[in-house]
């Protein structure tokens, strides 16, 4: 093992630091053992080559596959593009054999080569089609798709550069349930979808995302290849993840094209009768109040009866699933049948949801209203149904079923690794945490039942901690002097604050704002008062942003919260980081105020376990952002002066890389001008 990760080190050009190979042991002990591991390593540590080369090993000596899941494209690409190769080439005369390795997305995000010949089916095209200039962008990018079709290897969305829209992808993708199959499928020998699946067969390592793993565990159907062991990296997303793609959504617009799907296969009568439910929800989504649902009303339970039982009468109608000779047949029957079969279990779902006594409920429902955008809704009303909690989920479908090794830069929130295990539907440690720790992790566990089950999966943590040395390379400044945040936009006195800050800096500002409001205010605000130049989330692509940031040192990066972990500039580009508040979800939230409200049932508190972790783990992703190499400097500047004063704080304080602390204004402001100095090209 260490002769392994030796010689993977060196391949990349780099040296081995004792948290990697601490990491690596356990890592090949956890797979030995059949134990799980989360394995909490700081940036610089070398955490990727620290699962992967014994999970290489592994897999080459018993010829089977490790899958490795991701949150990110970016990091997917890391491993794919520059991490595998590299240790395929370094490791192969090593293990005598040669390193095969894959990356497998969902069916969706390949190009499908039947729906590029035969188009998409009429009853798809809905009403925004027939805005001529939508039409017309919405041609253009289905043109260009037809000629990628010809053009590229894979079929993969993400190697289409630039992208294209949803809505075009959509003209030429399936999704699983919607697929004919390889054996039915004119082109099922071409499948770009099918090839990837049989390149990852082959693999020993196959990289995903958190995304498909979970529709792995959710599916009847197996999509990922035989595997008993998982390596969970960016595991800090995975709750979110998993919950996402656990979630209904039940729209007039989805009832209108299932309802059309089906129109010409079965009786008229019968597919109006859809039709008819998709226009009473439709109206009666429009009159309902937004936000979260804790009573089911008679007027949505009737609504919800008749969707239920006319998409029922459809799929009986469509009869059993026919091998028709021609592949368009089986298309359109394929794609009712998918479109009737989600919707009729949606409607199931969501009626059921409002069953159980609420402390007892695995669901939450809440309607998403339109906003409207240049005078016209963007999206229609819909209903989501979403579960309250995934650790269940997880402990069934994943830690009972193969070992997993879970990592990321932030495990451990306020010290303690349990607050994120539970939510994963890990049993408690036996570990000493501080009282807020287990406060935040109290409340999680399910039922009595599942608490027993819970006693036969085994993990332990460990935090290799980071190679950079925290308190002499960054401050933590809390501007406590602030008043409180309000719900009226940043106050004049956080304005000031920011430019303050920025001009001691000498530009160089990341900041990150927990509304896209915030960042625009500010934004707009300051940007004709800065001596800097100052760029703002939703200028430009988020990629091209950052790199205009990074190449100009004294250039100022403004957003929120989709680019606290996007962000990775190393050097003098980024030396001060700038938090505008605690990042709590919203108060109307209905998955986040539904998990608080099931903890205090279970006699929790629900503020520290979900609120407060939440708040934590952004705050720690996001200070992350200012180290990213061994020579930088800097300043983490959250202005919310409540990490100062409030009972949580500290909580949130021991989530935070150690910085040292200040919450000086004077100090901080000096300390950024030398800095500045510093890091400015003498004449």
């Amino acid at each position: 093992m260490a002769t392994l990760l030796a010689s993977a080190v060196a391949s990349i050009g780099g040296a081995e630091r004792p948290g990697q190979v601490e990491m690596a042991r356990a890592v090949e002990k956890a797979i030995e053992s059949g134990e799980h591991v989360a394995a909490q390593a700081g940036t610089g540590t070398g955490k990727s080559l620290a699962y992967l080369v014994p999970a290489i090993r592994y897999a080459v000596e018993k010829q089977t596959t490790v899958v490795v899941s991701t949150a990110t494209i970016a990091l997917q690409r890391q491993l794919v593009d520059r991490d595998l190769p590299r240790l395929a080439e370094a490791l192969g005369p090593l293990l005598g054999t040669e390193l095969k390795f894959a990356i497998l997305k969902g069916r969706r995000n390949y190009l499908c080569l039947h729906r590029v010949q035969t188009g998409v089916p009429e009853e798809d095209e809905g009403p925004s089609l027939f805005d001529p200039q939508q039409l017309s962008s919405l041609g253009r990018q289905v043109k260009r798709l037809n000629e990628w079709a010809d053009e590229t290897s894979t079929g993969d969305r993400d190697e289409l550069v630039p992208g294209v829209s949803e809505q075009a992808w959509r003209q030429v993708a399936v999704t699983a349930k919607e697929c004919l199959g390889a054996q039915r499928c004119p082109h099922g020998t071409e499948c770009f979808a099918e090839l990837a699946r049989a390149e990852a067969g082959e693999a020993h390592i196959v990289v995903t995302n958190h995304a498909l793993l979970a529709i792995d565990a959710l599916e009847e159907f197996q999509v990922l290849p035989e595997h008993d062991v998982v390596v969970v990296d960016e595991a800090h997303e995975l709750v979110d993840r998993v919950t996402s793609v656990a979630t209904g959504d039940l729209s007039a617009a989805a009832v209108e094209i299932a309802a059309r799907r089906c129109g010409r296969l079965i009786e008229e009568a019968t597919a109006d009768r859809l039709k008819e439910a998709a226009e009473g929800l439709g109206l009666l989504l429009e009159d309902m109040p937004a936000g979260r649902m804790d009573v089911l009303s008679p007027a949505l339970g009737n609504t919800l009866v008749v969707v239920r039982d006319a998409a029922h009468a459809c799929i009986t109608a469509l009869g059993p699933e026919k091998k028709e000779s021609d592949p368009g047949d089986m298309a359109a029957r394929k794609a009712a049948r998918s479109s009737l079969e989600e919707l009729h279990e949606t409607a199931v779902r969501t009626l059921e949801a409002f069953q159980p006594e609420i402390a007892q409920r695995f669901d939450v429902v809440w309607l998403e209203k339109p906003f409207v955008q240049e005078g016209r809704p963007k999206r229609p009303p819909a209903l989501h149904v979403a579960p309250i909690g995934v650790g269940g989920l997880l402990r069934t479908t994943l830690f009972e079923q193969r070992t997993a090794i879970l990592t990321s830069a932030t495990l451990t929130l306020g010290g303690s690794f349990e607050p994120l295990a539970r939510q994963w539907g890990l049993p408690p440690l036996n570990e000493s945490t501080s009282k807020d720790a287990r406060t935040a992790a109290e409340g999680l566990a399910q039922t009595a039942a599942e608490k027993a089950e819970e006693s036969e999966v085994v993990w332990s943590g460990l935090d290799v901690g980071s190679p950079f040395d925290h308190p002499k390379a960054g401050i933590l400044y809390v501007a406590r002097h602030l008043p409180q945040p309000g719900r009226d936009g940043l106050a004049d006195a956080y304005l000031t604050e920011i430019t303050e800050l920025i001009e001691a800096a000498g530009g160089r500002t990341l900041g990150l704002f927990s509304s896209m409001r915030a960042a625009r205010q500010a934004a707009d605000e300051l940007k004709d008062h800065l001596s800097h130049p100052l760029l703002c989330q939703g200028d430009d692509s988020t990629s091209l942003l950052v790199k205009q940031f990074a190449e100009d040192e004294r250039t100022c990066l403004f957003g929120t919260l989709s680019l606290w972990q996007g962000v990775d500039v190393p050097g003098p580009s980024l030396q001060l980081v700038i938090m505008d508040r605690i990042p709590f979800p919203r108060p109307d939230d209905p998955v986040s105020s539904a998990r608080s409200r099931a903890v205090a049932a279970r006699g929790g508190n629900g503020f520290m376990a979900v609120a407060a972790t939440h708040a934590a783990l952004l705050l720690a992703q996001g200070a992350g952002r200012l180290l990213r190499s061994m020579d930088d400097r800097g300043v983490v500047a959250v202005l919310d002066p409540r990490l100062a004063t409030a009972r949580y704080g500290g909580f949130l304080k021991n989530s935070l890389p150690p910085f040292w602390a200040t919450t000086d204004p004077g100090i901080v402001r000096g300390a950024l001008r030398r800095l500045d100095t510093a890091a400015t090209p003498s004449p």
